[in-house]
Parts: C-alpha cells; sequence; structure tokens
C-alpha cells in the first residue's frame, strides 16, 4: 500500500496476472468466485484475491483501493500483462474476464 501499487512478486507472478479486491459479502464477488476457482492457473495466468473485510486492515485497505487506486466498487478487478497494468474492471463474465486476461475463452 505504501508504494501504491502491487509488488513486483505479485504483477510478474504470470504473464498475465489478475488481482480481485473485494468484499466477501459481496453477491457480484460469490457469482465471479464460482467460475474463477475453476480457471487452470499456469505460467501464463496468476490469480489472487483478497477479501479485505476479513483482514485486520479493513480501514486502511480499503481507503487505499478507494484513494490510491481510485475504485469504490466490489469487486474491483485489475489485470497485469507482463508486470504492467492493462485493464481494469469491476464485476465481470468469465468470457469478458478471460478476454481482459488475454487468455483464450
Amino acid at each position: 500500500m505504501s508504494s501504491g501499487e502491487f509488488g513486483p512478486e505479485i504483477r510478474n507472478a504470470a504473464s498475465s496476472v489478475v488481482v480481485v479486491l473485494t468484499q466477501s459479502w459481496c453477491p457480484q464477488w460469490a457469482a465471479m468466485r464460482t467460475w474463477l476457482e475453476l480457471i487452470p492457473r499456469s505460467a501464463e495466468l496468476a490469480v489472487f484475491w483478497i477479501e479485505y473485510d476479513r483482514e485486520p486492515c479493513l480501514d486502511e485497505f480499503m481507503t487505499f483501493k478507494e484513494t490510491a487506486l481510485g475504485n469504490d466498487q466490489v469487486p474491483y478487478v485489475r489485470y497485469y500483462r507482463d508486470g504492467v497494468l492493462a485493464k481494469t474492471s469491476n464485476f465481470i463474465s468469465r468470457q469478458g474476464f478471460m478476454q481482459y486476461a488475454g487468455l483464450p475463452g
């Protein structure tokens, strides 16, 4: 949070990295999670998520997300290609997710 971005160990975990920032109670997150957990991880794709309402740093993290990252919606999804932020979205379908992640369908 202090640098305003996720570290290189996250952004470079695969050629395509997706980070989902959400809260556990969100119905859109529950829908996304059902298919997200089934997508195989590989050297091409790494997916991370944080349900920050379950973390001890809830208030600090929510402030970071809403101010530094500029998004107050959940889920908030950040897509990185080769370590660089390529796109962002909020709730999205599996097909849209795969397209934004740069992967086949």
